[in-house]
């Protein structure tokens, strides 16, 4: 299962992939670990390109899924529209699993299964933190299976 944790910030990308096999986790190296969009992400030929080089990376790192922090559409915190844009067109790749977790699922998976190591010793880069910590968080709800239909019952 290789993941691609990613962070979304105004009208950048910040990524992180990670796999897991056998209970051994695999921060893989690659190519690109920032995409951004130029002003507000309203060129269609910026759009297209970055869908098309996206995808490509994807292809490319046999990416399976993708992790995605969820951000609030009013309000104080309210994310961009050039975000709102990447973020669909990332949903848009075929075959791939892309989740949009909510800050309160993310701080409950992280205090449920702590990471088991200092970010410090990972050897990513301060702005790939919460895009790495998006895609453990990603695989530690599959390793776990966790219920989605049940956690939407509690919550109700």
């Amino acid at each position: 299962m290789r993941t691609c944790g990613i962070e979304i910030s105004s009208n950048e990308l910040f990524l992180c992939l990670l796999s897991k096999d056998a209970d051994v986790f695999d921060i893989r190296d690659i190519r690109q670990t920032r995409f951004s969009l130029p002003h507000n992400g309203g060129d269609t030929q910026a759009m297209r390109k970055f869908y098309f080089d996206f995808k490509k990376l994807v292809e490319d790192y046999k990416i399976d899924s993708i992790a995605i922090k969820e951000r609030p559409a009013k309000g104080k915190f309210a994310g961009a529209a050039a975000g709102f844009k990447l973020e669909a067109a990332l949903q848009l790749i075929p075959d791939i699993d892309v989740r949009l977790f909510s800050a309160t699922e993310i701080k409950e998976q992280l205090k449920r299964n702590p990471i088991p190591i200092d970010f410090e010793e990972t050897g990513l880069k301060k702005y790939q933190q919460h895009a790495f910590e998006h895609a453990y968080v990603y695989i530690m709800r599959k390793v776990y299976k966790v219920d989605e239909k049940a956690e939407q019952d509690n919550d109700d």
